[in-house]
């Protein structure tokens, strides 16, 4: 187990979901957190000090306080699925590029320039998705928006590299995540099964050679080796997480 209790970690999108499980984690590990989501209520379970807004507002990150900063997860999303993009309304395609992107965009060069201000160095994990690497219908946005965190987090391990900081993505596959739960299939696969661990195993049965879904657990324990010093020799890469259903 990696102590962590020299570091300083930025967990956005923290109050639920993966964020959540990665912030309970770490803390255990002895991490001073600095946490960020715009749900205040979800990030009250922690004793922490707390950004509250929208990842993408600019001026919300001139205005955080990241003084002492090694390292951070850059996890806030939003999830969209089910319309071609011939019909895709614009501002979908705007909505989830606005968090997905500009708001990893913003979160990860505020989280740079306040690692590099210690002049110690440190690691950067970055929530992509194997949607980012497989194709499938109706994820246009969504897709489009983690391959594009994916070469986000590329490039800044290329420039982060001089003043050591480590950038790495992490791509899952299906997690069991309150992400789903806004999705109009998701809500129909829920209906047909009866409760959403049933959902979540059909949807897995179809196309995860695992023939289940990740918890937010998993996923936050990977986030922690990508940013421990176990994986130090690691910078700009992404570890597919996502039980076969890539292959």
């Amino acid at each position: 187990m990696t102590d962590f209790s020299s570091a300083r970690v930025l967990v956005t999108g923290a109050a639920s979901g993966i964020g959540a499980a990665t912030a309970r984690l770490l803390a255990e590990r002895g991490a001073k957190l600095i946490l960020m989501d715009r749900d205040e209520g979800g990030l009250c379970a922690f004793d922490a000090p707390r950004i509250v807004g929208d990842v993408a507002d600019e001026q919300l990150w001139r205005d955080a306080d990241l003084s002492g900063l090694t390292h951070a997860v850059i996890n806030a999303g939003i999830g969209e699925g089910g319309t071609p993009i011939a019909h895709l309304p614009f501002a979908d395609w705007r909505r989830v590029m606005g968090v997905n992107l500009d708001g990893a965009f913003l979160s990860l060069s505020a989280a740079m320039r306040a690692i590099k201000a210690t002049g110690r160095g440190g690691g950067i994990v970055v929530t992509a998705s194997v949607a980012g690497i497989k194709a499938e219908p109706g994820i246009a946005a969504y897709g489009a928006s983690k391959a594009a965190v994916l070469h986000l987090a590329r490039i800044a391990a290329k420039e982060g590299a001089p003043d050591k900081i480590r950038v790495n993505a992490i791509a899952p596959g299906g997690v069991e995540t309150p992400i789903w739960s806004n999705l109009a299939f998701f809500k129909d696969l829920v209906a047909a099964h009866g409760s959403e661990e049933a959902a979540y195993t059909a949807m897995a049965s179809m196309a995860t050679p695992l023939a289940r879904y990740a918890t937010p657990e998993e996923i936050a324990a990977q986030i922690a080796f990508l940013l421990s010093d176990v994986a130090g020799f690691n910078t700009g890469t992404t570890l597919v997480t996502d039980g076969g259903y890539s292959l």
